[in-house]
């Protein structure tokens, strides 16, 4: 899967997001005013297992639950490494 097939949702008014489920872990992808990079067309992504923000090694930093200022490249990446866990 690539990012340009994930639907988005409107959210903030000028801003979008996706989730995408891997079963154990969904990572939500957003876009928008108050997201890292977002002002700057760029993305930013969180991993949850539940309904809890998780670290997830190889995908966020460790002591971070947010990875922001990714271009679409970048988040292409990210979700094939997350189909890969």
């Amino acid at each position: 899967m690539k990012m340009s097939e994930l639907k988005f949702t409107e959210v903030y008014g000028d801003g979008k997001q996706a989730l995408v489920d891997f079963g154990k872990y969904e990572m939500s992808i957003v876009s928008h005013k108050y997201s890292y990079g977002g002002t700057h067309g760029l993305y930013e992504i969180a991993i949850f297992e539940g309904n809890e923000q998780v670290e997830l090694p190889g995908v966020t930093r460790e002591g971070d639950t947010v990875k922001g200022f990714l271009t679409p490249e970048d988040v292409d990446i990210l979700l094939k490494k997350m189909f890969s866990i």
